[in-house]
């Protein structure tokens, strides 16, 4: 694309905040820095990487003598917003190269214990105020591996969540696990107990990119597994898939995705590759044993992901989860993405609730001797959200789903600024500009629809929106 002038600065900021420079005080960054990149393809080049939106972007840590006292009070609370909850289980039978939420290895007597501990847990908590309140929309239980547990035991769990949460009628919840070491067995108790939504990684189903990675199962095995599952017809079915992987090609990524259609998978979710330190494929590629997809190779493989599941007739519902059936639905994933309350449970569990972020305790027999206990503080450290959180969360919520809303945004944002002295719109016109100039937003009736490129690059962009959003004169000095 030929090279655009920069757009007209915002009403309301030109004092504070030029459009390619720093502030008087040099304190805010330059305003080009949030630009796309306006002479490059902008699938392959609009920014020079996919900056991740910081889950405690905004927040501020709570004081550590502060924290067993802000504990009590939040689970002395009701709750007053949309919320669900998450369940933990932190074991894996091998550690996948590419994960960076590894624990703690897989012995099949850990099962029993760490699910009596957290029943325990639910139980202790069911009755405080923090569970009183709009009923849950949906329970997510992750890992690690939580089809590692045997039938009973994942029986047990969706027993006690039944018993011990508030849930709504249409509560959607998810078993996460792995094809390896699953069963159908297994599939009819979790659906028996009241599981109504299965999620497998199966990253990719070609034997030689898996194997590497540290996947088990092959892809025969997959396919027959998928297929018997879907058989079933207890519930949605989806897979997650990866692009960008060692040995990958985009039409591998496109092949991957048509099989989901073909097996009649009800969604799935596609992610690009990410690098996290301490992982052993980072540690591979950077001993050069490895060689992932280039950084500006990766939008190719997300179109071929993308043009495969139009052509199948899959829905996106994120910029990231297709649907293939209206029984998919990925409540909790945009719930906890766009500011939904979180009930956590479980060691190494993230709960947020009235502003605060927390995880329980990672240490299984400290989980397991105080779990229990409500009067016990199971957290070590707290993250509290700044006051323009609503306001934050209500454009991730249009970014995730690739269409800005700005009067969903500005409604939040009259609420908390009524006497405000700039609108939304027009602090944040400059830069939707330039991206629309650029590639990446279309005008869509009263919206902003995010492109291909634009989807692409959703993280990214949500973080710049968000640093944008931080330099409103309304805003910045909000603590």
């Amino acid at each position: 694309m030929g090279k655009v002038a920069s757009p007209p600065r915002p009403r309301g900021v030109a004092a504070t905040v030029p459009p390619t420079g720093r502030s008087a005080d040099g304190d805010a960054p330059r305003l080009d820095s949030f630009f796309a990149a306006p002479d490059a393809d902008p699938l392959a080049g609009a920014f020079p990487g996919k900056r991740a939106v910081h889950p405690f972007s905004g927040m501020a840590p709570v004081p550590e003598d502060r924290i067993a006292e802000r504990w009590t009070a939040l689970h002395n609370l009701p709750r007053r917003n949309r919320a669900v909850a998450y369940l933990h289980v932190p074991f894996c039978e091998n550690h996948c190269l590419f994960c960076g939420f590894y624990q703690n290895a897989w012995r099949s007597g850990d099962g029993a214990p760490y699910v009596d501990a957290v029943i325990a847990q639910l139980r202790a908590f069911a009755d405080t105020p923090a569970h009183k309140g709009p009923p849950l929309q949906a329970v997510y239980m992750g890992g690690g591996t939580p089809t590692a547990l045997a039938g009973k035991e994942v029986s047990r769990l969706v027993t006690a969540i039944h018993t011990y949460l508030p849930l709504a009628p249409d509560c959607e919840i998810t078993l996460e696990g792995r094809i390896h070491s699953f069963g159908l067995d297994k599939a009819r108790a979790a659906y028996d107990a009241g599981v109504t939504r299965i999620s497998l990684g199966v990253q990719s189903f070609s034997d030689a990119i898996r194997r590497p990675l540290g996947r088990k199962a092959n892809r025969a095995e997959i396919i027959r597994f998928l297929g018997q599952l879907v058989a079933l017809d207890r519930g949605a079915v989806v897979v997650d898939l990866m692009y960008g992987l060692p040995g990958q090609q985009p039409e591998n990524v496109a092949a991957d995705v048509a099989l989901c259609a073909q097996l009649g998978l009800d969604g799935l979710d596609l992610y690009s590759l990410n690098l996290i330190p301490g992982t052993p494929l980072l540690t591979a590629v950077e001993k050069g044993k490895m060689r992932p997809a280039g950084p500006t190779d990766l939008g190719r493989f997300f179109a071929a992901g993308e043009d495969a599941a139009e052509a199948e007739g899959w829905t996106p519902i994120s910029t990231t989860h297709w649907q293939g059936s209206l029984r998919e639905r990925n409540v909790y994933n945009l719930a906890v993405k766009t500011g939904a309350d979180c009930l956590a449970f479980g060691a190494g569990a993230g709960g947020f609730l009235q502003g605060l972020n927390y995880r329980i305790t990672s240490d299984l027999a400290d989980f397991a001797a105080r779990g229990g206990d409500p009067a016990q503080c199971l957290t070590r450290g707290m993250m509290q959200s700044g006051p323009s959180a609503p306001v934050s969360n209500a454009l991730k919520q249009g970014m995730e789903r690739g269409l800005l809303d700005l009067l969903a945004v500005e409604a939040a944002f009259s609420r908390l600024c009524p006497a405000a002295t700039c609108s939304i719109a027009d602090h944040l016109g400059p830069l939707l500009a330039q991206w629309t100039s650029t590639g990446l937003l279309t005008p869509h009736h009263r919206f902003h629809r995010l492109t291909r490129a634009g989807r692409f690059w959703q993280v990214a962009m949500t973080g710049r929106l968000l640093g944008w959003l931080g330099q409103h004169p309304d805003l910045k000095d909000m603590k």
